[in-house]
């Protein structure tokens, strides 16, 4: 079946199957918040992108094959509540931006910075480090040799926006400064974007919004 990226909480997986790595995403919590299964299709080897809300549903979307590690984007509660879960169930180890590593309760066993790898299998991501929503939020992007780029951005990037900063307007001008050029100025168009919650989108499709977020300040 075709991927929409769209999902209900209590609803199945939508799965995005890409040559060599297979994405699939859920719903969990009371904010909706999205979680990412990646798995390697030559190793079979998985890595989760946020252990949120509901580590029953995480752990039945993971399966026997378990997992090699858990990457928190960012700090905030709603991204890593059944992390430690996950991890006593797992034994993964965990990965976080190193800015947002303390506020996170779950030790994390490997702290990324801009422009790190992180690798799930033969598969290889690039972190980026973007500030604002919060000090060390981490994008993960997989520029796919055999296709488009995908992006999984945390709260950092929505349809319609970057994440919330709180009316600062400091926070907000790095955010978008830094959404703008470590995403957009880098990636096509074509890049499949996958938020920390809600429906997916694509940069082609939030890019000429670019300036009108800059004008409403948020």
């Amino acid at each position: 079946m075709t991927y929409s990226g769209v999902v209900t909480v209590g609803g199945p997986a939508d799965v995005h199957e890409l040559p060599d790595l297979m994405i699939s995403k859920v719903a969990v919590g009371p904010m909706n918040n999205n979680a990412y299964l990646l798995r390697c299709r030559a190793t079979d080897e998985q890595l989760l992108i946020d252990a949120a809300a509901d580590p029953q549903t995480l752990l039945s979307l993971i399966g026997e094959s378990g997992i090699a590690s858990v990457v928190t984007t960012h700090r905030h509660q709603d991204h890593w509540n059944a992390l430690r879960e996950v991890v006593d169930a797992t034994g993964a180890r965990t990965v976080a931006g190193r800015y947002d590593a303390e506020g996170i309760p779950v030790p994390t066993d490997v702290q990324i910075e801009d422009g790190d790898t992180v690798r799930v299998g033969r598969v290889e991501l690039t972190a980026r480090h973007l500030v604002g929503h919060t000090p060390g939020s981490i994008a993960l992007v997989y520029d796919d040799p055999q296709g488009h780029p995908h992006v999984f951005t945390g709260d950092c990037l929505f349809p319609g926006g970057v994440g919330n900063t709180w009316k600062d307007p400091e926070a907000f001008e790095s955010l978008i400064n830094d959404v703008e050029t470590k995403l957009f100025d880098r990636l096509p168009d074509e890049t499949w974007v996958y938020p920390g919650h809600g429906d997916d989108t694509t940069l082609g499709a939030e890019r000429p919004h670019l300036a009108a977020w800059r004008e409403r300040g948020w």
